[in-house]
């Protein structure tokens, strides 16, 4: 997984920040692993506190120190990191690299921890007694995570865009929003293949068990709603801008996927196919959206993460059919609107409010004490224009590397190598040797 974003937010990005784009992701894991190995696995899945927190298993001492609770531990570290990467694609060319590290810290052992608490540890949204009786003998539920993993960290990348504000150039003077075409689109559509590819363990492997015959049926449904989600969403760029459109399209996948991860154990494979073409919907439009209201999602996280996740979220309380229990084969089986269940749907939209209230909320709040701490969360303009990779890494992914137009301006070519030359003498007025 860690690999497929890498992939998909560098080749979506420019060259001049490639290298800060994989740095982050690299760090991303790096951190997750060990601030949800010290804290976050404690307050996701240890000992409940009225509902609200775990507060046994720190750095997994004690009773935790056990196979079974390893297990579960690694599984969900990789959650974990999925979370927190969500961020690193949307805010693409403008954190302070120690400003966003100290983000990622925050998701992976306290914002994803608490409310994975909520939903999979024994948590209020799980099992509170209201909720159960609501939805028919059980609490919300999102099997894979399109609530606890993608729509939050899609809703703490809007926070974190909302405070950093758009790139430079992003939009014109009169507020009308310009592209800035990613570098590589081979990366790109390799990352999504590998995302798509990995999705099968995200969804089908939180099972916890290949021999569990629901395997087929959830490896089904991701693959139908990717599908859907793609198809979708080429159709609408091919009618709306005369062309089909790749970006969109990989981004209508990943939509399909992330729709698809809450509800896959409990839905047929058709519905699957309905979840994911309202994703590629979702994705397009939810991306225009964005950008014509000021919102520079440098990758499209927020209407593939968050909107999306918030759609299989919902999806679930509508598409559930009875065929499978609450995480088991065994009774209550679960059921939604179509199966003449609307309480629980009632509960999945009250999870989702709470989904976005919490993700959103927590957010705003992390990534504005980090721009008082770090003194501002983004970079100068100058370091901006010259590329995150030298200003933050003195470093370059490309060496020698001349970006152009599909058919080369003599004035494009010019402002490439003005950069490329600024590149270089900031990296000699920087150097300590």
């Amino acid at each position: 997984m860690q690999a497929g974003f890498a992939m998909v937010e560098a080749g979506f990005t420019r060259h001049k920040n490639a290298v800060n784009v994989l740095f982050k992701n690299v760090a991303d894991f790096a951190v997750a692993s060990i601030a949800f190995f010290l804290v976050g696995y404690a307050f996701m899945m240890g000992d409940d506190w009225k509902g609200i927190i775990g507060t046994s298993g720190f750095a997994l001492l004690g009773d935790y120190y056990d196979v079974q609770e390893i297990l579960i531990w690694f599984f969900m570290l990789v959650f974990a990191g999925t979370a927190a990467t969500i961020v690193s694609g949307a805010i693409a060319e403008r954190p302070k690299f120690i400003g966003y590290l100290l983000g990622s810290i925050v998701v992976s052992a306290i914002i994803y921890p608490i409310y994975g608490h909520w939903i999979w540890g024994s948590g209020w949204l799980a099992e509170h007694p209201f909720l159960k009786k609501l939805a028919g003998g059980y609490g919300a539920l999102d099997f894979a995570g399109s609530g606890a993993v993608h729509a939050l960290g899609g809703y703490v990348a809007l926070a974190a865009l909302l405070v950093l504000g758009p790139r430079i150039g992003r939009y014109d003077e009169k507020g009308n929003p310009r592209p800035i075409p990613g570098h590589s689109m081979t990366l790109a559509a390799l990352g999504t293949f590998i995302l798509w590819f990995c999705w099968f363990g995200f969804n089908a492997g939180s099972t916890l068990s290949a021999h569990e015959l629901r395997v087929s049926i959830i490896a089904a449904n991701t693959n139908l709603a990717a599908a859907s989600g793609a198809l979708t969403a080429m159709v609408i760029t091919w009618l709306k801008l005369g062309k089909p459109e790749l970006g969109l399209t990989l981004n209508g996948a990943l939509g399909g996927l992330v729709a698809i991860t809450a509800p896959c154990a409990w839905v047929a494979p058709w519905a699957a196919i309905i979840i994911g073409t309202v994703a590629g919907f979702i994705v397009t439009y939810g991306y225009w959206w964005l950008e014509r209201r000021g919102i520079d999602d440098a990758v499209g996280a927020v209407p593939v993460h968050g909107f999306c996740g918030t759609w299989g979220l919902i999806a679930l309380g509508i598409f559930a059919d009875g065929t499978y229990g609450v995480y088991t084969t065994e009774p209550p089986l679960v059921t939604g609107l179509l199966y003449g269940n609307p309480g629980f749907l009632a509960v999945q939209l009250i999870s989702a409010v709470v989904n976005f209230a919490w993700a959103f909320g927590t957010g705003y709040i992390v990534y504005m004490a980090i721009d008082k701490l770090v003194g501002g969360l983004r970079v100068s303009p100058k370091e901006e224009t010259i590329g995150l990779d030298v200003a933050e890494h003195m470093a370059v992914a490309y060496p020698y590397f001349v970006q152009t137009e599909v058919t080369p301006s003599p004035t494009i070519i010019k402002e490439e190598r003005r950069q490329w030359i600024g590149q270089i003498k900031y990296m000699i007025i920087n150097s300590s040797g």
